[in-house]
């Protein structure tokens, strides 16, 4: 079994705004946590990063990452995102291009394996919709059913062009 999961991008355009940046790791989140449950595992901890393009020359670089640890090992999108919400927050940077992010789920261990003394009814719950939800983006494709902070209008994503074919 694996024992982290990393999910970054490098953008289709620099961005400045909070609010596109928290949209970018809010999608690398629900990949990851996706991911993870994909396989039945949890995560002990959460690393976000960011950072510019070293080579832009007019702009200052910058480079940052923080990690959290998770009180009780976890694969649910929504305890995920949030946390990873908070970390940007404290390491995103006003004036500054970002030109890369992501998040890395880390101390990833079997879900079977943790029974929790703190489990609520809440809990199961929560891993019913996990699993509606993956099941749905699994039937209609990624992205069909996702968080809000994840985000509409996507204009961080990298741009994909495919040219016609000359005969």
């Amino acid at each position: 079994k694996r024992k982290s999961c990393v999910v970054s991008r490098s953008f289709g355009k620099r961005i400045e705004k909070f609010q596109e940046l928290k949209e970018a790791v809010a999608n690398y989140c629900l990949n990851a946590s996706e991911k993870i449950r994909s396989e039945s595992l949890v995560a002990k901890a959460i690393t976000v990063f960011v950072r510019t393009s070293p080579f832009q020359r007019n702009f200052g670089y910058y480079s940052n990452g923080k990690t959290v640890d998770f009180p009780i090992a976890t694969n649910n999108s929504i305890e995920i995102v949030k946390t990873a919400v908070s970390i940007l927050e404290k390491i995103f940077k006003n004036g500054y291009r970002y030109q890369k992010a992501g998040v890395m789920l880390t101390g990833l261990s079997n879900a079977s394996d943790k029974t929790n003394l703190f489990t609520s009814e809440k809990d199961e719950k929560i891993k019913g919709l996990m699993r509606s939800i993956d099941n749905t983006n699994y039937r209609y494709g990624r992205s069909t059913l996702s968080l809000a902070s994840a985000g509409v209008q996507r204009r961080w994503s990298p741009v994909v062009s495919i040219l016609p074919i000359q005969r």
